[in-house]
């Protein structure tokens, strides 16, 4: 429910936002995934990794500079922060202060701490997930058991694990699945 998380992130309408970006380590540096719309895929190297590591800070810095050059009041009034922070970059580092209440953040760390969510999330739930490991271990370890670690199926993918389980065999063309919804059933199930 909306009302029982409350997030509160500092302003750049009142606050000077620090020179401090994310820029994703080499290793994490991937092309489109060719088979997930919403992934990716091969890792960049050489070469290529650092053209577009060089073009990341280039292109932060840069902006940055501009938001640093348009709030001055070096000689003038100065530009209302809230139109400087128009030129910030979507990577700008930020700070924000959660207050939420045990079965929200679960629900939030069941959606992000999972091998399917973007890396840079997922880290930050697993950071999460260990303080909470840490704040509250029995309701911890039930949700790891009963939520994170719990696999789930769509009412089609316990009907194929039924038949198989029964002996028969079924294919992807006999599935009536999507070919995604059949890749992630045969790698949580098997072929």
């Amino acid at each position: 429910m909306w009302w029982r998380v409350l997030v509160n992130e500092i302003s750049a309408r009142y606050s000077i936002l620090d020179r401090e970006f994310y820029i994703p380590a080499p290793e994490h540096l991937a092309a489109q995934s060719v088979i997930n719309n919403q992934g990716r895929g091969a890792t960049l190297e050489g070469e290529e990794a650092s053209r577009v590591l060089d073009i990341l800070k280039g292109d932060a810095n840069r902006a940055y500079d501009h938001y640093e050059q348009m709030i001055s009041r070096d000689g003038q009034a100065g530009l209302a922060r809230e139109l400087a922070r128009i030129n910030l970059p979507a990577n700008i580092m930020t700070q924000w202060y959660w207050k939420v209440d045990l079965h929200n953040l679960f629900n939030f760390l069941r959606l992000r701490a999972d091998s399917h969510a973007q890396y840079e999330i997922r880290v930050y739930a697993d950071q999460i997930c260990q303080i909470v490991k840490d704040w509250v271990p029995a309701a911890y370890a039930a949700f790891e058991d009963y939520r994170l670690n719990a696999a789930s199926l769509s009412g089609r993918g316990a009907e194929i694990l039924k038949r198989r389980l029964a002996g028969e065999t079924v294919t992807f063309e006999d599935s009536g699945m999507s070919k995604g919804e059949w890749r992630e059933f045969t790698n949580a199930w098997g072929s």
